[in-house]
């Protein structure tokens, strides 16, 4: 099981972004590589910490991770951890960092900052996706064609000669204070260090062209509308020995003819007449997995809910599923013929037909009270 990402960083629940963002650049100092050169644990903590951050640092991805966990992030690559490298933290956290290890920026793992190369990377590509009520419920694998830019067949690039493939230019500036030096990304290749050298027909200013690409999507079960999945490396590329982006898919949900979601569980509003609710009767109804059967006892009551355990939406963290509740409706007829009327007539003051609610027969506000709790 991974490890809680408060846990990681140390801090609580109600942490401030300040509190955050000060706990990681402390992680982070911690088990730098510079500090601990071969140590494999120490290099599994920093990309744990920076994962973290990478998540209770964005508002939203925190609001999803409080509510749902690590399952909030599974499915389609998911965040963080298996897809981060080195460069990926460096580039997105670089600014936690300055001057914590003398002169600015990090010189180990592909050295980005302090002179090193820095890896650009691509542009996020967004997609939706609309899924079935049973998709959601069950968990489903999507393939969706893309059109991304990939770098084209047949293109060479060469060290930028403004930065000399460092990815980035410095400047010193003397102030009252003495000689200050400040570095910024090169303006001529974009961080990357690399220009383009050969270009193929076909290809941009950067090298790259567009094509279409069909990429798989594992969606889990228990995912809610305006849910947003990641894959990992299938935006857009980068020129030359960049990253390339991800591919965020935003979730969309169908509404279903019968049933209806709360949570992980399922409502179905079931009509039966006065006799079979009298007499008692079994009735088909609308499942997730397909039909069931259930049977209804001699003088069901209206408004009696049946809870059909484990028929309802999958839990997006792993606990199980849900239920499907239903609600049973004894139907009146509107308009009777003179023999249907008649036999009412005379059953108006038939004391069997008296309301005689016992201690068990709860009221309507306490079956509220029950399919919420």
């Amino acid at each position: 099981m991974k490890e809680d990402y408060y846990e990681i960083l140390g801090i609580s629940k109600g942490a401030t972004p300040a509190e955050i963002k000060k706990a990681y650049r402390k992680k982070a100092i911690e088990y730098h590589p510079d500090k601990n050169p071969g140590d494999a644990k120490a290099e599994e903590r920093f990309k744990q910490a920076a994962e973290a951050y990478e998540i209770l640092s964005d508002p939203n991805k925190k609001a999803r991770y409080d509510q749902y966990g690590h399952a909030a992030f599974e499915g389609g690559g998911g965040f963080g951890g298996g897809g981060m490298n080195m460069d990926d933290i460096f580039s997105q956290f670089g600014d936690i960092f300055g001057g914590a290890f003398g002169g600015g920026g990090f010189s180990g793992f592909g050295g980005f900052g302090g002179g090193g190369q820095r890896r650009a990377k691509g542009s996020n590509l967004r997609i939706r996706v609309k899924l079935t009520l049973e998709e959601v419920a069950l968990g489903v694998e999507k393939k969706i064609k893309v059109r991304r830019k990939v770098q084209a067949d047949g293109v060479t690039y060469k060290t930028c000669s403004t930065c000399n493939g460092q990815g980035q230019v410095t400047k010193i500036t003397n102030t009252i204070l003495g000689r200050m030096q400040t570095a910024a990304t090169c303006n001529v290749c974009g961080g990357s260090g690399q220009q383009l050298d050969q270009k193929p027909s076909g290809a941009d200013a950067q090298g790259l062209k567009v094509a279409e690409e069909t990429v798989s999507i594992k969606i889990p079960g228990g995912v809610e509308e305006g849910m947003q999945l990641k894959v990992a490396g299938k935006g857009n590329e980068a020129p030359g020995n960049g990253v390339a982006g991800d591919l965020l898919v935003a979730i969309e949900t169908q509404e279903h003819a019968t049933l209806k979601r709360e949570g992980d569980n399922l409502h179905y509003d079931l009509y039966v007449s006065v006799p079979d609710a009298v007499l008692g009767t079994s009735k088909e109804i609308d499942a997730i997995t397909g039909k069931v059967r259930i049977k209804l006892e001699p003088g069901i009551q209206s408004g009696k809910i049946l809870r059909l355990r484990g028929k309802g939406i999958s839990s997006i963290n792993g606990y199980g599923s849900g239920d499907l509740l239903v609600h049973v409706n004894v139907w009146t007829p509107k308009e009777l013929n003179k023999e249907q009327k008649e036999f009412f007539e005379r059953m108006q003051n038939n004391e069997n037909f008296e309301p005689k609610p016992e201690k068990s027969d709860k009221s309507f506000f306490e079956k509220v009270k029950d399919m919420f709790s």
